[in-house]
């Protein structure tokens, strides 16, 4: 296939572009700014400098062009946000971004619109032994301003995906990934857990699913080419991992003091967004895509395998780097 991808040198975006030119396809790549146009053309895709938040911009810039699918893996986050302002710029784009990138996909005639939702849009909260499946409700009404906010980005997005493809002119697929990591990922909250300025609520037990980026992208691959229009899957790792016990094991692994804990009122006033982050309970299946796109992650089925392999990936990079110095 042709595919349009938003976002394709994000930390999802880098490691799918790959994917789908491994797999046979042919890629072309929106970016912003003409450094990101560069990293698209070192990934090996064809760059289209435009802003997707500028619709008249957007759509003059994709003027003949023509592409069987568009993938929208596109946010604003340059690095963990810790206030709720920090997910803003996110927000529109799942939301106008979204209505944007439905304009372009009717102009360049694409049949499949894939999105990236994510499994927060179940609901901040305790879902205690509850386990999440795409049946479950999503993006219900919050009580929290601030986190209805973020939310209703999310059902922006998915409601907007649903409403074209009862239209029948597109294909709309949603994934619900769990929460990212990855090598390029993990630096800094290597470099904060080194600096003892990462810390977690006292005595949570709060329960997280993640995926690894690389599983992450042969996800997208695979719903791209074998998913059903109008559904959504979750995409995470076989394990959900209690907070505490992720990053304990992140920090032996690397060799690194165990974060320290503070009471969550605490921690509130200072990092608002995290602490809902960190107070957040789910445990999600990913039964739904094992069945109907015939994927399973690979690379990390567990944090136990993907915490080393990201470790491993960085201590690789990082002596090719000296290599090329000395040279």
């Amino acid at each position: 296939m042709k595919v349009l991808i938003a976002g394709g040198s994000g930390a999802l975006g880098t490691p799918l572009t790959r994917a789908l030119i491994a797999q046979g396809h042919r890629v072309l790549g929106l970016a912003r700014s003409p450094e990101s146009g560069d990293r698209l053309t070192r990934l090996g895709a064809q760059p289209i400098l435009a802003n997707v938040m500028d619709r008249d911009d957007l759509l003059i810039a994709v003027k003949g062009v023509q592409a069987d699918a568009v993938i929208h893996v596109l946010t604003a986050l340059k690095k963990t946000p810790l206030r709720h302002q920090g997910m803003y710029a996110t927000n529109a784009l799942r939301d106008a971004g979204t209505t944007n990138l439905l304009a372009v996909a009717r102009q360049i005639g694409a049949r499949r619109f894939v999105a990236e939702s994510m499994t927060l849009g179940y609901g901040y909260g305790d879902w205690g032994e509850k386990l999440i499946t795409e049946d479950c409700p999503f993006a219900p009404v919050g009580s929290s301003s601030q986190l209805e906010r973020h939310v209703a980005a999310f059902r922006s997005l998915e409601q907007q995906i649903w409403e074209a493809t009862e239209a029948g002119w597109i294909e709309g697929i949603a994934l619900r990934y769990g929460y990212f990591y990855g090598p390029a990922s993990l630096v800094p909250v290597l470099e904060a857990l080194h600096h003892r300025s990462l810390p977690l609520p006292d005595g949570g037990r709060a329960v997280t699913s993640w995926v690894y980026l690389e599983d992450a992208a042969a996800a997208t691959v695979a719903a791209l080419e074998r998913g059903r229009a109008g559904e959504a899957y979750n995409i995470v790792d076989d394990e959900p991992v209690c907070n505490q016990d992720f990053f304990a094991f992140l920090c032996q692994q690397a060799h690194l003091p165990r974060p320290f804990s503070l009471p969550g009122w605490m921690m509130h006033p200072l990092a608002p967004l995290a602490t809902d982050f960190f107070a957040t309970s789910m445990r999600v299946s990913n039964a739904k895509a094992g069945r109907e796109l015939g994927w399973k992650p690979v690379v990390a089925p567990t944090y136990r395998q993907g915490i080393p392999q990201a470790l491993l990936a960085l201590e690789q990079q990082e002596r090719r780097s000296r290599v090329g110095q000395r040279r």
